[in-house]
């Protein structure tokens, strides 16, 4: 069900009180997201002096890239449940200082072994963070208003990437202390998150009822309007299934498989671009990092088109279909020219592939039971994740191999039209009950506060 927001009675309040949730937590959200991707990516950035200075080739660089999401995959369900049992607000502030910590360790790697151990840890400790905001706005704002929220979140990835090429190109110039220009890039950039998580745990809230920013009668709108909808959910399923269950649900499954797909194309450019990028002539750290941002800073605004479209015609598959095969293009096109019409293809896969992201989420977030959601979202968040391991891993191993990563993009390519085609077998209800519960026996589940 979506909850309508007319500016009359109840929904006038449900209208204020969702405008002071956008406002309150989600600029906070957007920023945690830039710090949390800068972290995650700016090995991209740092290839050649890794291997320049630490003997990393091009396949060690791409395993351990994508180890990452082994780390970040392994932990992310069980993550997420512990989120959901102690709070968002104790959680997220414990995922931001440790992924902090490990992020700085990087700069201090000497040899493979430490930089596969690393990059792993620093998975384990950022497991959580997605999925856990995902699931906090199923639990703060009806599902009308999530998929703008989601948009407006996944933004943060964006913005990252737009400011982490400038940002660490300029940190790579820095030598003192003893250190090089890549280790001072970790340091400052780990740090960073280090001190933003205390801002984290004084400004967030768990639930709306812990939110003193709101007045009790919009705590009551927002609670009533998100509960109404889990309802509706648990009269298609009564009872709360098993994790066995859960894993043989094909909608569940289908979500997975088409978030892998959109994962696979988003960190095979994130971590190959700046390389794409550095054929084009020859160009110095700074000058790369500034190219680099603006496939990300024209998916911003794309991303947000897409989902504002997506608001008035509520076809959501056939939204993420498409910016699917706008990626697939973009994709394709990157293999046909030089280095520069190559830069430029892949401007045009990322406005598929970012919006994509964001258009995606919405459709499991409108099928789950919030009984169950938190564990499904990072069951999906996990599962696509691994896209993350497997395109470094294969783009490592085909440019030593073949010179060239030509094979890896018409995959790429590939597996965008294949998510297309799946995307229209996904559902956004789950089916109706042969017999209906009454609506009343379902209790509410915003009531408790951690």
């Amino acid at each position: 069900m979506n909850t309508t927001l007319d500016p009359s009675g109840d929904d006038s309040l449900l209208a204020i009180a969702v405008a002071k949730v956008k406002r309150h937590v989600l600029p906070l959200f957007v920023i945690m997201f830039i710090v949390n991707y800068i972290d995650r990516v700016n090995i991209g950035f740092v290839r050649t002096h890794l291997e320049h200075d630490l003997g990393i080739g091009a396949a060690a660089y791409g395993f351990g890239a994508g180890l990452f999401f082994i780390g970040y995959a392994l932990f992310e369900v069980p993550s997420n449940m512990l989120l959901q049992r102690v709070g968002a607000r104790i959680w997220l502030t414990r995922i931001m200082f440790t992924w902090g910590l490990v992020a700085t360790a990087m700069a201090f790697v000497q040899n493979e072994t430490q930089f596969y151990v690393l990059r792993f840890l620093l998975g384990v400790a950022e497991a959580g963070f997605f999925p856990g905001v995902i699931y906090y706005f199923t639990r703060w704002l009806p599902g009308v208003e999530r998929g703008k929220a989601i948009a407006i979140f996944l933004s943060g990835s964006a913005v990252a990437s737009l400011v982490s090429g400038p940002l660490s190109g300029a940190l790579l110039q820095i030598e003192g202390l003893g250190w090089h220009g890549w280790q001072w890039m970790f340091i400052v950039e780990g740090m960073a998150s280090v001190l933003l998580c205390g801002f984290v745990w004084f400004w967030l809230d768990s639930t709306p009822r812990d939110a003193k920013w709101l007045s009790p009668a919009e705590q009551e709108a927002l609670v009533q309007a998100i509960d109404s909808e889990q309802r509706e959910r648990e009269a298609a399923m009564p009872v709360k299934p098993s994790l066995w269950t859960l894993l043989k649900d094909r909608q569940i499954l289908l979500f997975c498989l088409i978030y892998f797909c959109i994962q696979l194309t988003i960190y095979a450019a994130t971590f190959w671009l700046p390389s794409i990028i550095k054929k084009m002539g020859d160009l110095s750290d700074l000058q790369v990092g500034f190219f680099n941002s603006i496939p990300w800073l024209i998916s911003i605004i794309a991303m947000y088109a897409f989902a504002a479209a997506s608001g008035k015609w509520k076809f959501q598959q056939a939204w993420v279909a498409s910016a699917l095969l706008v990626a697939a293009a973009g994709m394709f096109l990157s293999t046909t020219g030089g280095p520069v019409f190559a830069f430029v293809a892949v401007c045009f896969a990322a406005i598929g592939f970012k919006s994509a992201s964001a258009l995606f989420w919405p459709i499991p977030q409108a099928y789950l039971d919030a009984r169950i959601a938190a564990a499904v979202i990072a069951l999906i968040n996990s599962i696509g994740n691994l896209g993350g391991f497997v395109a470094p891993a294969t783009f490592g191993l085909l440019e030593q191999r073949t010179g060239s990563i030509q094979g890896g993009l018409y995959g790429l390519a590939a597996t965008s039209i294949i998510a297309a085609i799946i995307v229209f077998f996904a559902r956004t209800r789950p089916k109706a009950p042969t017999t209906p519960t009454p609506l009343g026996a379902a209790r509410p589940l915003l009531d408790k506060s951690h």
